[in-house]
């Protein structure tokens, strides 16, 4: 790969067999620098062949940040919904979280709901992390399988907050049968 037709580009996507799915930020002398969806940013040799190229972009010569940013951004959006704002629902902007136990002589809690529903959306992102990150291991079939169960099931404890979602389609949605 010495020859400039046959360099990645910035923004090119590739698929790294032990770090997953990323896009190339940037190019260093021997090297490329690329994001992936679950490790951030490493750097991976411009002779490494063991990747699949998703999508080329033809390297050149004078690329600069904000390109390079805005590709990234561009992939992100298509392939990770990272566009995708999760909003609380109407009724309960402005409202309060109160946490009040049963002891009197007990001190209660209250936060603003949405600073607590940020973190439900947090937990629910990160929860999808986890599966990406499942389904994308070397564990056989059946070891995913028996992972993604447990997952299905931790989405339907969280279905009781769904109540907060502006949108039906942001909900936790647990095991249909």
């Amino acid at each position: 790969m010495s020859e400039t037709n046959n360099l990645l580009g910035v923004g090119s996507r590739v698929k790294h067999p032990a770090y997953g799915e990323g896009v190339v930020i940037g190019l260093d002398v021997a090297a490329y620098k690329v994001v992936f969806m679950t490790y951030g940013a490493k750097l991976v040799g411009k002779e490494y062949e063991s990747w699949e190229i998703i999508e080329k972009i033809e390297a050149e010569n004078d690329i600069s940040f904000n390109e390079a940013e805005k590709s990234l951004i561009r992939i992100l959006k298509t392939y990770n919904g990272i566009d995708t704002k999760v909003e609380l629902g109407d009724k309960w902007d402005n409202g309060t979280l109160i946490l009040k136990p049963a002891d009197d002589g007990l001190k209660g809690k209250e936060m603003p709901i949405d600073t607590f529903f940020h973190k439900i959306v947090m937990i629910r992102d990160r929860v999808r992390v986890m599966e990406q990150r499942i389904n994308s291991s070397k564990l056989t079939d059946e070891e995913k399988v028996n992972l993604e169960q447990y997952i299905t099931r931790i989405y339907g404890s969280l279905t009781s907050f769904n109540v907060l979602f502006k949108y039906k389609d942001d909900h936790f949605k647990g095991d249909k049968k």
